[in-house]
């Protein structure tokens, strides 16, 4: 959920992310430098949606309907075994990917005015962000202190809404995955 954009995040925006704990060693004290996301208070985590719908329409029905989706999809394993790079940003990829793909093809199909990253990407590639706008050679030493640390796994039975207050992301709810 990275602000790949450049822009600040706006209070009230919301998205949908699937929470890593397992990466969190590995990947904090990066992540507290390089990632404004992890600035504002998001955890270790692979974007499932984003930006999501504003937070004031997401009532009770959009919470229904949330739980509805996630609870047609399986709960998953993925696997983190190596780093991968969009210009300026070092990610670890899961593997793998097709169920989060899955989940954020099922999300943007019940709620289309919610395209992925709106819209700004042909294809969505799932990742968790551990620096970005960072140079090949803050990349490369990145990459190499995690080495030591992969492969790890995660085991995926939900997917979190978080929202912006305006200064930080807070988990608004969570919907589990069926087992």
């Amino acid at each position: 959920m990275a602000d790949k954009g450049g822009t600040a995040y706006q209070a009230g925006q919301t998205g949908l992310i699937v929470r890593i704990p397992e990466a969190e060693s590995a990947v904090r004290r990066w992540r507290e430098q390089l990632d404004p996301s992890a600035q504002a208070g998001v955890p270790a985590h692979v974007t499932v949606l984003f930006p999501f719908l504003d937070e004031s329409r997401t009532d009770s029905g959009v919470h229904s309907a949330l739980a509805d989706v996630m609870g047609s999809h399986h709960a998953f394993d993925l696997r983190f075994e190596r780093c991968g790079r969009f210009p300026g940003v070092s990610y670890l990829v899961p593997e793998p990917d097709a169920q989060l793909r899955q989940l954020t093809q099922a999300i943007a199909d019940r709620w289309p005015e919610a395209p992925p990253y709106g819209g700004r990407f042909t294809e969505i590639v799932p990742h968790l962000t551990i620096a970005q706008g960072q140079k090949d050679a803050v990349l490369e030493k990145i990459e190499a202190d995690l080495a030591g640390g992969l492969p790890f796994t995660s085991h995926v039975s939900s997917v979190e809404l978080i929202a912006y207050d305006g200064t930080n992301w807070k988990e608004r709810a969570s919907f589990a995955l069926s087992q």
